[in-house]
C-alpha cells in the first residue's frame, strides 16, 4: 500500500519504529503511484511551468515570479483545458462527479458479489451479532447487511469522502488563491474562478485514482476507522477478504466472521454515541483552517521546472509549497484526531476479542495480522496520512486497548461504555500514556458521571442566572 494515497499532505514525522520495522519487511509495489490521491496542485495542468507561467518559456520578471504579460496566455490555455474537461460536471473544492467517473474507470476487478457471497455474508453476520451482545452494553447498531463490490463501495461512501475532503481540499484552494500577489489577482479578475474549476477538476481526478486503489484494499465499510456507508449499513467486500485470506492458514468462513464482528462493533459504537463522527469531521476542518500556501516557495519551485519534462512538475510542487510549520491549533487538531481515532479502534479491539476469543480458534492470529496490517500502513493510515498530514502510531493504538481492557476488568462493561456518555468523560493523550491509571481513576469515583456532569452545568447556570446585570 502507499504511504499517502491522496496526497493532501506530509505524513506526521513523529515515526513510529514498530510501524517502519513492520514497512522494512514489506516489498514496494511499483506498479502504483506514490500519492495516488494527489491532492496537492501538481495535478493541475497549465500552472507553473506552462508557456509564460512562473518558470515557462517567455516569463519575465514580477511579482513572485508571475510574468503579467504572458499571464492572459496562461488563462487562455487553461479555458482551453476547462472547455474539453467540462463534461465531468460537478462544482465547489472537488470535482465528485469527476472523481467517481474516475474511480469506476480506474477498478480493475469489475465482479459483483454473487449470491454464495452475499449469504456468506448475511450469516457471518448473524453470528457476530450474538456474540457481541454479550461483549458490549450498546445494542445493534446495524439495519442493513450488504456485500459489496469495489463499484459499490465507491459509489456508496462517495458522500462521506465528501465530509472528509471538502475542508482539506476547501482550503488549499483558497490558499494557493491567497498566495497570488495583489497585481496577478487584479488582472485576472473573474477568471479566478477559472483556477477553483480546475482545481476542483484536479482533484476530483486525483481522488477518483486513490479511490480506485483503495477499493482493492478495503475489506470493511468502516475500514479506516469511520462508517463510511449510510447510516446503519455494514458491509464486506468478499472480494478483497478473499484475497486477504488467500494469505492466512485460517479457513475462509472463520475470517469473514471475525472482520464482521469488527464491522458490527464499530457500527454499535458509532449508531450509539451520536457526537463521534462530528468530532472527528471537526478535528479535520480545524486543521484545515490553518493551511497556508508558501508564498516565499513558489519561485522558487517555478525555477525547478523543466517546460520539457511533465514530471518536473509534480516533483517541484510536491516539494513543500503546502507545508510550512504547523500552528499549534493544526498540532492539537492532530493530536485529538489520533487520540480518538486510537480509543476508537482500542474499544472494538477489545469488545471483538472478548465476543470471539472463545469461539473462533484463530481469533487472536486475525487480531496480530490486522494489527501488523495497520502498523505497516492499512486503509486508516493511509487516509488520515492523507488527509492532515497524520501518522497513526500502532503504540497509540495498543495503548488505547489497554486502556480499555484496564477499564472493563476495572469497572466492568457497562461503565466501561458509560464513558462514551459524553465527550468531557473521554480519555485525553495523556491518559493514553498511562492506561490503568485512567481506569483506577475512574474506579475511584463510584457516582455516576452524566449525573456529575450535568449537576455542574446546572451549577454554572445558576451561577450565571444571580450574577447581577452590569
Amino acid at each position: 500500500m502507499s504511504d499517502t494515497p491522496f496526497g493532501f499532505g506530509p505524513a506526521d514525522r513523529d515515526r513510529d519504529p514498530d510501524r517502519d520495522k513492520d514497512r522494512q519487511d514489506k516489498p514496494e509495489r511499483g506498479d502504483q503511484p506514490k500519492d495516488p490521491f494527489g491532492f496537492g496542485f501538481p495535478g493541475i495542468p497549465g500552472l507553473p511551468g506552462m508557456p509564460g507561467a512562473p518558470g515557462g518559456p517567455g516569463a519575465t520578471a514580477g511579482p513572485a515570479g508571475f510574468d503579467m504579460g504572458q499571464l492572459g496566455q496562461m488563462l487562455s490555455q487553461l479555458g482551453q483545458m476547462l472547455s474539453q474537461a467540462s463534461a465531468g460536471g460537478g462544482s465547489g473544492p472537488v470535482n465528485y462527479d469527476l472523481a467517481k467517473q474516475v474511480a469506476l474507470q480506474q477498478i480493475t476487478d469489475k465482479r459483483a458479489a454473487t449470491a454464495d457471497q452475499r449469504t456468506a455474508v448475511n450469516e457471518a453476520f448473524k453470528l457476530a451479532e450474538l456474540w457481541l451482545d454479550p461483549a458490549t452494553s450498546y445494542p445493534t447498531g446495524t439495519r442493513t447487511v450488504t456485500a459489496w463490490s469495489p463499484r459499490e463501495w465507491v459509489e456508496a461512501t462517495m458522500p462521506t469522502w465528501r465530509k472528509l475532503c471538502d475542508p482539506v481540499a476547501q482550503r488549499v484552494s483558497g490558499a494557493w488563491l491567497e498566495g497570488l500577489p495583489e497585481e496577478a489577482r487584479q488582472a485576472a479578475g473573474p477568471m479566478l474562478a477559472m483556477f477553483g474549476q480546475m482545481g476542483g477538476m484536479a482533484f476530483g481526478s486525483q481522488l477518483g485514482s486513490g479511490l480506485a486503489q483503495l477499493s482493492a484494499e478495503v475489506l470493511t465499510a468502516t475500514d479506516i476507522g469511520i462508517p463510511l456507508g449510510p447510516s446503519g449499513t455494514a458491509a464486506l467486500l468478499p472480494g478483497a477478504i478473499e484475497r486477504f485470506t488467500a494469505g492466512l492458514d485460517r479457513p475462509a468462513s472463520e475470517v469473514m466472521v471475525y472482520l464482521a464482528a469488527r464491522e458490527a462493533a464499530h457500527h454499535r459504537l458509532f449508531g450509539h454515541v451520536p457526537w463521534l463522527l462530528g468530532r472527528l469531521v471537526g478535528a479535520v476542518e480545524e486543521y484545515a483552517s490553518g493551511i497556508r500556501v508558501d508564498t516565499a516557495r513558489i519561485e522558487e519551485i517555478a525555477r525547478q521546472i523543466d517546460p520539457n519534462d511533465p514530471s518536473s512538475l509534480e516533483g517541484a510542487m510536491q516539494s513543500g509549497l503546502f507545508e510550512p510549520p504547523k500552528t499549534e491549533a493544526q498540532i492539537a487538531a492532530q493530536r485529538r484526531l489520533e487520540t480518538l481515532l486510537a480509543l476508537v479502534e482500542g474499544w472494538v479491539d477489545v469488545v471483538v476479542s472478548d465476543a470471539v476469543a472463545d469461539r473462533l480458534p484463530g481469533a487472536e492470529a486475525l487480531r496480530e495480522t490486522l494489527r501488523r496490517r495497520r502498523a505497516s500502513g492499512g486503509p486508516a493510515e493511509q487516509t488520515f496520512a492523507t488527509l492532515v498530514g497524520l501518522e497513526l502510531r500502532p503504540r497509540k493504538l495498543r495503548a488505547a486497548a489497554e486502556l480499555w481492557r484496564a477499564l472493563t476488568e476495572e469497572r466492568g462493561i457497562d461503565e466501561r461504555d458509560k464513558v462514551w456518555s459524553h465527550p468531557d468523560l473521554m480519555p485525553d493523550e495523556e491518559d493514553l500514556d498511562n492506561p490503568k491509571g485512567f481506569a483506577y481513576r475512574v474506579q475511584a469515583d463510584a457516582s455516576d458521571p452524566i449525573a456529575e456532569l450535568e449537576k455542574t452545568e446546572q451549577a454554572e447556570r445558576r451561577a450565571d442566572e444571580e450574577k447581577p446585570d452590569s
